[in-house]
């Protein structure tokens, strides 16, 4: 999927989404994981609603539910666009 045209409200509510998948997944409430993640219970509803939250809270909220790894794997893998950017890495 080539998500070049979509704007960072769609890919903040795409996390978003998968985030509220993998917490209905693990039948936690959204009180519950406020709760757990010190994330205000405002915070986690406007989040999983429009997308909208602190790279903080976002990072909690991942942790509480066993997703650290995977933001911990982002911009690990070099992604080049083009062979000078491959070049210059290089060195």
């Amino acid at each position: 999927m080539d998500y070049i045209w979509n704007t960072p409200t769609d890919v903040t509510k795409r996390l978003a989404d998968r985030m509220r998948q993998t917490r209905k997944r693990k039948k936690i409430t959204q009180k519950q994981l406020a709760a757990r993640s010190n994330v205000s219970y405002a915070s986690l509803r406007k989040f999983e609603e429009t997308g909208q939250i602190s790279l903080e809270s976002f990072v909690k909220l991942a942790m509480e539910l066993g997703l650290i790894s995977e933001v911990n794997e982002l911009f690990t893998q070099p992604v080049y666009s083009s062979i000078e950017e491959v070049l210059y890495d290089g060195k």
